[in-house]
């Protein structure tokens, strides 16, 4: 199985920053080598990458998917300081007060309801922790907020309970897309006694429910992981506490730039 992410440059960019891949326990997703793709390691996490020079305007990448399975890297689940997964005290005091004596599965699942019925689903221009150094507590409030904003928020709330919690991202195809999807996605995983679980808040609000429960697809569809974890930093490029490797970037003076309307699709056998 393929995943193949196409894009034109933007105008300043002069590098393309590439996933390197991710095992888990439900399949591997690695990007495909090609001569003009020379490795680059994340610092913080040790993940490997990739940076290319494009030579023309348009860009190609290739992910393959296979089977073979393996556990979740233990650098999923260790936090690294930065502004986006340090957490408020005021939002320790909200997750106390939620979680109370709840212990393993059902105090992350009373901790997933709580952000849950913080959010709706959207994609707003300002974020709810934009100009915070802290990921701060939402109080009693409602607010929009994207896959990548709402799991912002679990994780903080999930470590501010002391449940050991990770940021996983890579493509999403849903079943009414077939095989296209729109740009990249993330969710979260959570390991408790040794137990590892999947959640994804997003796609439970989407379905209309707030009774989040762990699992992958509670959307139907295709899920490939490629990189996980926030405040990200790739010497090489000059990039530095980078919030999140979703999909490929371009780069320009050490900033990571979102492409504009990328071509993202699923095959089955290998793109010709």
């Amino acid at each position: 199985m393929y995943v193949t992410y196409s894009a034109r440059l933007p105008e300043d960019a002069s590098e393309v920053l590439i996933p390197g891949g991710l095992v888990t326990p439900h399949g591997t997703c690695m990007a495909v080598e090609t001569p003009e793709m020379a490795e680059v390691v994340e610092l913080t996490t040790g993940q490997r990458a990739y940076r290319i020079i494009p030579e023309h305007e348009e860009i190609s990448v290739t992910f393959r998917a296979t089977p073979s399975v393996g556990s979740y890297p233990d650098a999923v689940f260790t936090p690294h300081t930065s502004r986006y997964t340090r957490f408020a005290d005021d939002l320790v005091d909200e997750v106390v007060e939620i979680a109370g004596d709840l212990t393993g599965p059902e105090r992350a699942r009373a901790v997933a309801c709580h952000v849950a019925g913080r959010f709706t689903y959207g994609h707003p221009e300002k974020r709810f922790n934009d100009g915070f150094d802290v990921v701060p507590a939402l109080g009693c409030g409602v607010t929009e907020g994207s896959c990548v904003d709402i799991n912002t928020y679990f994780i903080a709330a999930l470590r501010a309970a002391g449940i050991e919690a990770g940021y996983v991202t890579g493509f999403f195809f849903p079943e009414e897309k077939g095989d296209t999807c729109e740009d990249g996605h993330c969710w979260v995983v959570t390991r408790i006694d040794g137990a590892v679980a999947e959640w994804d808040i997003a796609h439970h609000l989407k379905l209309g429910t707030r009774d989040i429960r762990p699992g992958l697809n509670p959307k139907p569809g295709r899920r490939f992981a490629c990189f996980h974890s926030m405040g990200l930093n790739f010497s090489d490029l000059g990039i530095k506490d980078m919030k999140a490797m979703i999909e490929p970037v371009a780069v320009a003076n050490g900033q990571a730039i979102k492409f504009e309307a990328p071509v993202i699709s699923f095959k089955v056998t290998a793109p010709a």
